[in-house]
């Protein structure tokens, strides 16, 4: 059972933020973290930054996945960190997670997503890779 660092199940919430209409990636994704213990949340299509920020904060969340594959990661992932940080909740880590160019996960890292993940990454090492963040970053 994945569980961060204090023996809870790590928590997950997953988004779909603009107007992406397709979510099977993340509903796949979402099913092999709660297959390996973790808490999911699925905010659903359509998420604006403000409302899944909304969510992490409420849920407790100690990741923010977002999952992207309409081309507009850097727009929204500013946004994102703004208002974690505008709400004090820049501990909750956030990953990426879709299909883009290589030279914007490489700009996303800069700018403080903690991990991309891209379309083509197992789902065995997607649960070891929030585990390890998780355990990484340690206790809230």
């Amino acid at each position: 059972m994945a569980r961060n660092v204090m023996s809870q199940p790590i928590r997950v919430l997953l988004a779909k933020v603009g107007l992406d209409g397709h979510d099977r990636g993340v509903k796949i994704v979402a099913r092999t973290l709660r297959d390996n213990g973790m808490d999911v949340i699925y905010t659903g299509l359509h998420r604006s930054p403000e409302e899944v920020v909304t969510a992490a904060i409420q849920e407790d969340v100690d990741i923010l996945g977002v999952s992207v594959l309409s081309g507009v990661q850097l727009t929204i992932f500013p946004k994102i960190f703004h208002l974690l940080k505008e709400n004090a909740a820049d501990d909750i880590i956030v990953v990426a997670g879709g299909v883009m160019p290589d030279e914007d996960a490489i700009a996303l890292r800069k700018m403080g997503v903690r991990e991309v993940l891209l379309q083509d990454t197992p789902p065995r090492a997607i649960v070891e890779t929030l585990c390890r963040v998780v355990a990484e970053r340690g206790p809230r």
